[in-house]
């Protein structure tokens, strides 16, 4: 197994980090451009929330099939078709000017995310040993959450310089280089032989693990987080953009530099688990995010960049631990597992866009926050949940023990 510290290790988790960076550059690309759009076409917040949320959307179908293709062919292979598919898009949506062509296209990208995203972790779950595996993941959220802050403010900047297209064409050309380099440096599997399993076999894989608790509670807990998370910023580039502030695209898209404090945490996680657990960890990163919902409630850009620092702070480390624990919990089928966590993570971001835009266009910022609390309400119930499941199994274990002597 590839052990904490080593030079595979080194040079295996920044292949994953940096592939990581290039996807989500790609998802996020247009999250800052969505008042552009609403305002040149002179359509509403919700219709121009479709650019982000094809992807997303696109990205969650796609992402059992993935995991279940690289059952038979392999990891890698998936991950590099994924990585290869970005810039061909990007220069597909560069050539056109079709709002729903562009959401179209959109959606595709998504698809071609959804490869890299699916297997990424259970190849890291298969290669390395338990303790490098808990630092790598943090270190792979981390790469997430700076992939998600470069593609947002290079996004917002070049479209201000140079218009949605350039900055469409911009991000192709990057991702080529970078897609090449993760290709030269991510190293094939040692431990992973590929199956060639049935169709009807993964999908009583996706059942059983939809009827295990442990895992799909966490599964949920990602999806309300994410949709909470993600669209909290959308509503809040449409807050600053609006009057009174009237900030220009530029300027706006860098209060996804927030994003920073989420980089932070989630390299933190892997350290909380070996000494607190997941668990416990859910629930404190839900308090904080909580805390930052209700400081953004100022009128003061000042304090709702706070609020949105201590918001990526603590959803991104809830986030970290959860996709750690369904990655760790798994028995068997890790891709499907992880697979099955992120496409409620992004079904749960794409609605949620949806949910907080409504609420903003019908009750200002104070009923965005009255919204956000409702996630975060249900999101300490399923921490809950997830929390007696866990002591009840280890009960049954102990009798379990106990009769057995």
């Amino acid at each position: 197994m590839i052990e904490l510290g080593s030079p595979r290790y080194r040079l295996t988790a920044f292949a994953l980090a940096f592939g990581s960076f290039l996807i989500f550059c790609n998802l996020y690309l247009f999250q800052p451009m969505l008042p552009v759009f609403a305002a040149a076409d002179g359509i509403s917040e919700t219709r121009a929330n479709w650019l982000l949320a094809a992807t997303t959307l696109g990205l969650s179908f796609s992402l059992v099939p993935w995991a279940v293709l690289s059952e038979r062919i392999g990891r890698r292979p998936v991950m590099l078709v994924s990585l290869w598919m970005l810039p061909v898009i990007g220069l597909m949506i560069a050539s056109t000017s079709s709002f729903w062509i562009i959401v179209g296209l959109r959606a595709l990208v998504g698809i071609a995310l959804g490869g890299f995203a699916a297997v990424a972790v259970a190849y890291m779950a298969e290669e390395f040993s338990p303790e490098a595996l808990a630092i790598a993941v943090g270190s792979y959220i981390s790469a997430n959450s700076l992939g998600g802050i470069s593609g947002r403010v290079f996004g917002g900047m070049m479209t201000d310089w140079w218009g949605w297209h350039g900055a469409v064409m911009a991000m192709a050309v990057l991702s080529l280089v970078g897609v090449a380099i993760v290709s030269k440096l991510l190293p094939r599997q040692r431990y992973f032989s590929p199956g060639n399993t049935s169709l009807l076999t993964h999908s009583r894989g996706v059942l059983t693990h939809l009827r295990t608790p442990k895992l799909w509670l966490a599964m949920m807990i990602g999806g309300i987080n994410f949709a909470l998370f993600v669209n909290l910023f959308s509503v809040m580039a449409f807050r600053l953009v609006a009057a009174p502030y009237q900030l220009p695209v530029s300027l706006v898209s860098s209060v996804f530099v927030c994003y920073l404090a989420g980089t932070v945490t989630s390299r933190l996680s892997g350290r909380w688990v070996l000494h607190f657990g997941a668990i416990k960890g859910m629930a404190f990163g839900t308090g904080v995010a909580m805390l930052g919902v209700l400081v953004t409630l100022s009128s003061q850009v000042l304090w709702m960049v706070v609020g949105l620092l201590i918001v990526s702070g603590g959803a991104f480390f809830t986030h970290s631990l959860a996709y750690g624990w369904v990655s760790r919990q798994a028995a068997q089928g890790k891709a499907t597992a992880t697979a099955l966590y992120l496409v409620h993570y992004y079904i749960g971001g794409s609605l949620g866009g949806f949910y907080l835009i409504a609420a903003w266009q019908h009750f200002a910022w104070p009923g965005v926050v009255i919204a956000a609390l409702v996630l975060i309400t249900i999101l300490l119930g399923l921490v809950f949940g997830l929390s007696r499941v866990m002591r009840r199994r280890r009960e049954s274990q102990r009798q379990t023990s106990v009769v057995a002597s």
